[in-house]
């Protein structure tokens, strides 16, 4: 797996890439995490499912593992709505009224249990308490490999069905519950460095990856465009831009990425596009355009709202991946929408009708 992993794959998806076909790219990731989980099943005695976890670790070896994980992206949610299903139909909802005390006591064991010790870790390892506590929030779950062990828990006969059901209910209430406790993590964090002095010693200094390091470059201080998200269309708009001589600012929360494009002289910023303070390091406030290329539709208009109040005059451009999305985010923010079906099909219309002698382009 290690030699696959390290040489192999990697060296398979760059001639697939060089022929410049999504389709075949696509084929072949999935061919290769169903061959490597299969393999990983059958020669290692290992099952399915941690194969096929095995196979998402042996690709992310590969340069081009983040151009993978978009492309198979419609597919991830696809499957993902599957398992949930399949998830649902061995779930007893009767747990609840049968066995109240003990579906309580599981549920404290995941969620308080979890997260002190999660976060007395981090901190005994004298890392932020923010940190701490977002690591505490992240564990006071139990996900779909609780699922997975649970019913290969019952197929071995280690566990019984009772067992089972209470395993689902709190991780089903975990889960539920688990976007609240991200919610009360800053005050949370402001009410205990309030109250102890140690836990104000552990606040680190401001990432410099946080803070655009050209800021004394007036050309990027006005009527600069900053790219929200730089996937391969934002990477694409960033070229153009370039080629243009128009001076743009890139948000992303890849580090990595980050890095590379500060190594080659491009103003970037790192963090999420919707936290108002990542915005200001990129100067919205003196931007004339926002480009938003992210994926995550929540983030989306978590991002344009805020461009919005940090700067009412910014023209916003979305790139929306299908008409229900735009028209979701069109009734709280008004903007520039693209997606690709109709871009495409415009494009190659115009060009027709050109062809054709016809320069008047009617989209009705």
């Amino acid at each position: 797996m290690l030699l696959i992993g390290r040489w192999i794959l990697p060296k398979l998806l760059w001639q697939i890439a060089r022929t410049g076909s999504r389709e075949l790219f696509t084929l072949c990731v999935i061919a290769a995490a169903v061959s490597i989980a299969f393999g990983a099943s059958k020669f290692f005695g290992l099952s399915l499912s941690l194969g096929a976890f095995f196979s998402g670790v042996i690709i992310q070896e590969s340069k081009f593992s983040r151009r993978a994980a978009e492309e198979s992206l419609p597919l991830r949610d696809a499957f993902a709505v599957l398992f949930f299903v399949s998830v649902g139909m061995l779930f007893n909802p009767y747990i609840f009224i049968e066995q109240p005390l003990r579906v309580l006591i599981i549920v404290s064991i995941i969620i308080i249990g979890k997260s002190i010790s999660a976060a007395l870790l981090v901190l005994v390892f004298r890392y932020p308490l923010n940190t701490a506590l977002t690591v505490a929030a992240s564990l006071a779950q139990i996900g779909e490999f609780s699922f997975i062990l649970s019913a290969y828990g019952v197929q071995l006969k280690l566990l019984s069905l009772e067992g089972q059901d209470l395993i689902l209910a709190g991780a089903l209430i975990s889960i539920a519950l688990n976007p609240f406790l991200f919610k009360i993590i800053k005050p949370l964090q402001t009410w205990i460095c309030a109250k102890s002095p140690w836990a104000r010693s552990l606040e680190p200094a401001e990432d410099p990856l946080m803070e655009l390091s050209i800021t004394e470059d007036e050309k990027y201080l006005s009527g600069h465009v900053i790219l929200a998200g730089y996937n391969q269309v934002g990477k694409l708009i960033g070229t153009i831009l370039t080629n243009h001589n128009i001076h743009y600012v890139v948000i992303d929360q890849n580090r990595e990425l980050i890095e590379q494009l500060r190594i080659h002289k491009i103003a970037a910023v790192y963090g999420n596009s919707a936290d108002p303070s990542v915005l200001s390091q990129a100067h919205i406030a003196q931007a004339g355009m926002i480009i938003v290329t992210t994926f995550d539709v929540f983030d989306i208009r978590q991002t344009l709202k805020e461009a919005q109040q940090l700067n009412p005059r910014i023209e916003l451009v979305i790139q929306a991946q299908n008409e229900e999305e735009k028209t979701l985010l069109n009734q709280e923010i008004k903007g520039t929408f693209f997606f690709s079906e109709v871009e495409l099909a415009q494009s190659i219309s115009q060009h027709v009708l050109e062809r054709y002698g016809i320069q008047e382009f009617k989209t009705d």
